[in-house]
């Protein structure tokens, strides 16, 4: 959702109202924030701070990285990487999701949401039962340099039997990205253990891990909470 105007300008016109209708700033900025089309200030600054982590990280991904997006339910961890997808995909680049969470149809409203069609040319959308990083590799064989895949959940990637442990796939998805060049954006799971009390933000210490596996896979890193977006980028 694009905003009328830059946030400090918002924060100008709340100031405004403010004075205007005399009543606090904070009721002020909840009406700018409807206005914008968020049910508060709160929920706009949220917003806002996703979309400038989504610009940022899509500056700084270069082929072979692999990205872990890490957040309790409700986060927008799925929405930031969608919205990273659909940057990439105004830049022409191949791009895909490969989700074991929502349906075709779901995963298109998704899309939608971040600012792309499902059906935009060099863009996918994966929603097999049979998902695992072997199929992945499968799937994506050939694709050029520089494509960049979203795969939605880690932690569902682990839930058949019949497909290899989590640290096997893991391992698996980066040395594929590695040779391959692609990019891969993966939505993780954080363990219910986390104490937010105790740490502002989870960190990949915090990551649920039905089975082990190595967290240095992950050249990058990005953990979300209550608006809060920590982003680590350095390889």
């Amino acid at each position: 959702m694009k905003l009328s105007a830059p946030i400090f300008q918002l924060k100008r016109r709340a100031k405004a109202l403010a004075r205007e209708l005399d009543e606090p700033l904070f009721a002020a900025l909840d009406r700018v924030a409807a206005g914008e089309g968020f049910r508060s200030w709160s929920l706009l600054a949220a917003h806002t701070a996703k979309e400038n982590a989504a610009d940022k990280i899509h500056a700084s991904l270069v082929p072979g990285d692999m990205l872990l997006i890490g957040a309790r339910p409700l986060q927008g961890k799925t929405a930031l990487a969608l919205n990273i997808l659909a940057l990439f995909n105004k830049d022409r680049r191949y791009c895909g999701l490969f989700t074991l969470e929502y349906t075709n149809a779901r995963s298109c409203e998704l899309l939608k949401s971040s600012g792309v069609e499902a059906e935009s040319a060099g863009l996918f959308v994966e929603t097999s039962d049979d998902i695992s990083a072997d199929y992945v590799v499968s799937y994506l064989a050939g694709a050029e340099r520089g494509s960049v895949v979203a795969i939605d959940y880690l932690q569902a990637l682990d839930h058949r039997r019949d497909k290899p442990p989590l640290a096997e796939q893991v391992a698996t998805l980066q040395a594929f990205a590695q040779k391959s060049g692609l990019i891969f954006l993966v939505i993780s799971q954080i363990d219910r253990s986390y104490d937010p009390i105790a740490k502002a933000l989870p960190d990949t210490s915090d990551v649920r891990m039905p089975n082990r596996f190595d967290t240095s896979a992950f050249n990058k890193t990005c953990f979300i909470r209550d608006g809060r977006i920590d982003v680590r980028l350095s390889n």
